[in-house]
């Protein structure tokens, strides 16, 4: 069940809020439709509910507001606007990224593709779907951690017929086996034909809370559509028949040459024009919509000669009701028989058709076909598609939170696409042509060229590369957010950046070693063994190697997480040899009065433990190794970039 309480968005500056306090609730195992025009703030109110905008008020789902549900996706399954994945990312591969971060198992994927018609696509990339296929895999995602709320944000828009009716078929069943489902549309037929209850909103403000029944009489109603060149002779005509004859009928006089004729039928109104011999272009029964406040909104008003009551607006959209089970006849269009029952005709006025009070008119008998259903609920007439085998089975989630689930989550997203391939490969390549060029040139030392690092280049290639594909990792998250479906923006946890960390680290690693043994074979291949020996300070060249790769990839990692873009994080790592090396080194060419000589024996007297296995070189190595002017800007650059992103992680959280 969903309580959304005075939900209010903050107003800009000189405007009223698009929100303004909205209250409704949606029943468990209902659908209940929240129903308003294009800018009534439908989306809005759907974003407060969901914790995405700030605003005041509470939604409560199932008695806890989302923020304090352990596990979101478990809770709410959420839809809103296309699917937010990297176009070159493959279907199954989008699905199973998120399948590892909700803790889902990887079988999960397939079940839903199944479920919604995808199976045959599920190795095709997301850039290349369409409208239909998308709102399809929105749909996927939604349900990929068995959901009990469905969320969804015109979930219909751009969809054909067809796969419009699969959609409230798949809506319907989920609410049959104890769901809820909240969605918004625009249009007053869908809410009709699939929800159990409809709110309605306008202008930020909620102006109805009824029961499909209800809503159905009051704003939708069957009329008769007639266009001619003579509308406003017909007009009048018909009214004048209707009050001779003693009959209750609505004549709509609209833009151009269309009237809107209610409580008759085609044939009388057709029979009319040609009593009169009056040219018709158009004849059709229609279902109007009466606006947002058609409850509130009927008045008399004088039109064509006589006293005939107009509603307030109208629509042209074909409609057809989709039936209920309940008690009394339900009113359908008498050209629009149902084939599966025989209408009958009975004398009396329908329910709600004419009045205001809702209670029916006390005037003359009009015709009036309609349908009796049969009063159990399980024998009721269902849309296309309502089986509940439609849905993807029940699936377990891992409740208990698990270190290896962001990581597997980073696994799944860094291989899903292939430019982390190419860049690897365009590293290898660039590293191996630097090389046999600095080796033809001569005057490299061996380090230099197994690195594929010339002294005119700030960065030698793999650091570049390892830096890149650190930007990329919280890049393409704020680019592609597949994580921010259902919770605003990217989380800041902490788990989510030692993962990432974890896999740059492991890719940068897995870089600096490749690298520097393709240049050492393409070396050996070109100019012989001379230039591949192994030299005899390989341990600390080999850790510094890895450390500055390593290094880099981090910088462009917290970089890309802390200012929200690829870009930003690749400059962040070209800034640290660019500016902060020449800053470090200014500062630390001065005179110096004392040094830190002995400063790993002080620290072993200070621990009072003797260290094993002579860890006292690997420190001072490691220490000697940081005052370096380029150790110490990385270390520099990686301190100041670690704590602005614990600082707008905690802002974040504190907002």
């Amino acid at each position: 069940m969903i309580q959304a309480i005075g939900l209010t968005s903050n107003p800009r500056k000189g405007l009223t809020p698009a929100v303004d306090d909205v209250s409704f609730e949606a029943h468990t195992g209902h659908v209940t439709a929240l129903l308003g025009a294009p800018a009534s703030g439908k989306t809005t109110a759907l974003r407060l509910m969901l914790e995405l905008q700030q605003g005041r008020g509470v939604t409560y789902f199932r008695g806890r507001p989302l923020h304090s549900v352990a596990h979101p996706a478990r809770e709410v399954g959420v839809l809103l606007g296309e699917v937010p994945g990297h176009p070159s990312r493959s279907v199954r591969g989008h699905l199973r990224m998120l399948c590892a971060a909700s803790g889902v198992p990887v079988q999960r994927a397939d079940e839903v593709l199944e479920s919604v018609g995808l199976v045959s696509l599920r190795n095709e990339c997301l850039g290349i779907l369409s409208h239909g296929l998308d709102r399809r895999l929105g749909l996927a995602c939604a349900l990929l951690g068995d959901p009990h709320t469905l969320v969804l944000d015109a979930p219909e828009a751009g969809l054909s017929a067809r796969e419009s009716g699969w959609l409230h078929g798949v809506l319907r069943a989920h609410a049959s086996l104890g769901g809820t489902v909240l969605f918004t549309t625009d249009d007053a037929k869908a809410a009709a034909r699939t929800a159990d209850r409809v709110v309605t909103l306008d202008e930020g403000r909620v102006v109805a809370d009824q029961d499909v029944e209800d809503f159905a009489r009051t704003r939708l109603r069957p009329r008769v559509v007639v266009r001619t060149p003579h509308a406003a002779r017909l007009g009048v005509l018909i009214a004048k028949e209707a009050r001779t004859g003693r009959r209750s009928v609505e004549v709509v006089k609209e833009d151009g040459n269309r009237l809107s004729v209610y409580g008759t039928s085609c044939a009388e109104v057709g029979e009319a024009a040609y009593r009169h011999g009056i040219l018709v272009h158009q004849l059709a029964d229609e279902t109007g919509d009466m606006g947002p406040s058609a409850h509130q909104r009927y008045w008399a008003a004088e039109e064509f000669g006589g006293d005939i009551r107009i509603p307030a607006a109208t629509d042209t959209t074909l409609y057809e009701p989709r039936p209920r089970p309940h008690p009394r006849p339900h009113p359908l269009p008498a050209s629009n028989p149902s084939p599966e029952s025989e209408p009958e005709t009975h004398l009396g006025t329908p329910p709600d058709a004419y009045s205001e009070s809702g209670t029916g008119d006390d005037g003359p008998p009009v015709e009036w076909v309609t349908r009796h259903l049969p009063d159990d609920p399980a024998e009721a007439e269902r849309p296309s598609g309502t089986d509940p085998s439609l849905l993807p089975p029940p699936v377990t989630v891992r409740t208990a939170r698990s270190p290896l689930r962001p990581l597997r989550y980073e696994l799944r997203r860094a291989t899903g696409i292939g430019i982390g391939y190419f860049t690897g490969a365009a590293v290898l390549i660039t590293s191996a042509v630097i090389a046999v060029l600095l080796a033809r040139i001569g005057h490299s030392p061996q380090p230099r060229l197994l690195a594929a690092w010339p002294e005119e280049l700030p960065l030698p290639p793999a650091a570049l590369g390892a830096g890149l594909l650190g930007a990329l990792a919280f890049g393409d998250e704020f680019r592609h957010p597949a994580l921010a479906a259902d919770r605003g923006t990217v989380p800041r946890r902490l788990g989510l950046l030692v993962a990432k960390l974890a896999v740059a680290a492991g890719t940068a690693l897995l870089l600096a070693f490749l690298t520097v043994g393709c240049d050492a074979a393409v070396l050996q291949l070109v100019y012989g063994q001379e230039l591949t020996r192994v030299p005899a300070d390989w341990l600390p060249l080999s850790v510094s190697w890895i450390s500055m790769v390593t290094g880099c990839a981090w910088a462009g990692v917290l970089a890309a997480g802390v200012f929200k873009s690829t870009t930003a994080g690749l400059a962040a790592v070209l800034a640290v040899p660019v500016v902060v090396v020449p800053a470090v080194q200014k500062a630390v060419e001065g005179p110096a009065v004392r040094t830190a000589a002995g400063f790993p024996a002080r620290l072993r007297d200070l621990a009072l433990v003797q260290w094993p296995f002579g860890a006292e070189r690997y420190l001072a190595a490691a220490l000697r190794m940081i005052v370096q002017p380029v150790g110490s800007a990385l270390m520099l650059s990686l301190t100041a970039l670690l704590c602005a992103y614990v600082l707008t992680a905690v802002r974040s959280r504190v907002r």
